[in-house]
């Protein structure tokens, strides 16, 4: 998880096109969905992302990228807790050098507190936030995209807490189970999967998502606590951070200027100019980012063409136009690419 979350930007962009995010859950949703039966390899090519980049540490997928992929995911297999099964079935390892962090932190409330300063390093897609209230000590966790697919954010949030009761049980004690879990979305029809998973009172239509842990719990040492092994990976996640805010600063910085400049798009030899970089230094500091100028620029475009798809008194010429593309058939073609659908349809939804 990372020290802060990071704020939308602007003009005309916004975090949900950046692509910061570890797929850890990407990667976990494609063996539970092969369970099912289904291949998410072509969905996963949809939004550019192939298998060889999928094994890669450096890949970083942005939340359009993410909730994509989860959104095809949810309606192939007509499973609606799809987001229970995706966090119950991650593992110890599954959050890299923060799991280990974790692990070796003295207690359960530590192990708590550094995922949360160090979330985005965790390929977590909510905000995570922790502190003590009345109830209990409490685990909050906020959508970052208001506008999000309600069957996404509902993924989302299950995933959330059904990973972190599954870590926790596997790090701390099988018999572990919250005061009790809190959601945001309406009651399920089949609630029984999430009384069976938490194993204590769970609640919907709640203010906040939350997860309230009995105290006794909090304070409980971790059974692999060791603070010269937590000192020293805690190091390493903060090299990682300062890393990570630096690939962030130049992704935004790029999405930026491209937003500003649509209809026309910045050259890379002009990029390469602005930042007084070689072309060779900003291609290698964007493979560090795990993406390419051109994906970069398709997903300012995207962004800008969902934005403008909204306006009822624009013609698809006049999109074409004002997002940079040489003619309606290809503003067509780029948003079957990205949607599967064409925009008529996107724009009566």
């Amino acid at each position: 998880m990372s020290d802060s979350p990071a704020p939308a930007h602007s003009p005309g962009t916004s975090r949900s096109t950046s692509a910061t995010i570890a797929p850890n859950i990407l990667r976990c949703l494609t063996q539970v969905t092969a369970t099912y039966g289904i291949d998410l390899r072509p969905e996963l090519s949809r939004v550019g992302l192939d298998e060889a980049m999928m094994r890669s540490v450096a890949l970083r997928v942005s939340y359009r990228q993410g909730s994509a992929v989860i959104r095809r995911a949810l309606q192939l297999t007509g499973d609606p807790h799809l987001g229970l099964r995706v966090g119950a079935a991650q593992h110890l390892t599954s959050w890299g050098l923060l799991g280990f962090a974790q692990m070796a932190a003295e207690t359960l409330r530590e192990a708590i507190e550094t995922g949360v300063r160090f979330q985005n390093l965790s390929g977590a897609m909510v905000v995570w936030s922790a502190g003590q209230e009345e109830a209990g000590y409490v685990l909050r966790a906020e959508l970052p995209d208001p506008a999000l697919d309600p069957t996404v954010a509902v993924f989302l949030a299950e995933e959330a807490f059904a990973s972190v009761v599954t870590l926790t049980r596997l790090s701390s004690g099988e018999e572990f189970s919250p005061v009790s879990v809190e959601f945001t979305f309406p009651a399920a029809h089949r609630t029984g999967l999430f009384t069976e998973l938490f194993r204590c009172p769970v609640r919907f239509g709640a203010a906040r998502n939350r997860m309230v842990f009995p105290t006794a719990w909090a304070g409980r040492p971790m059974p692999g606590h060791d603070r010269v092994t937590y000192t020293a990976v805690v190091e390493l996640l903060k090299e990682q951070v300062a890393s990570r805010r630096d690939q962030q600063d130049l992704l935004e910085v790029l999405e930026i200027s491209i937003a500003q400049s649509l209809p026309d798009v910045p050259s890379f030899v002009e990029q390469a100019r602005r930042h007084a970089s070689s072309e060779r230094t900003l291609r290698r500091r964007l493979a560090q980012c795990g993406t390419t100028y051109e994906a970069v620029v398709d997903g300012v475009r995207r962004e800008r063409v969902e934005q403008l798809l909204r306006r009822p008194e624009l013609t698809l010429r006049d999109i074409a136009r004002q997002a940079g593309f040489s003619d309606v058939r290809a503003l067509r073609r780029a948003v079957h690419r990205w949607h599967g659908v064409a925009p008529a349809r996107l724009r009566g939804k």
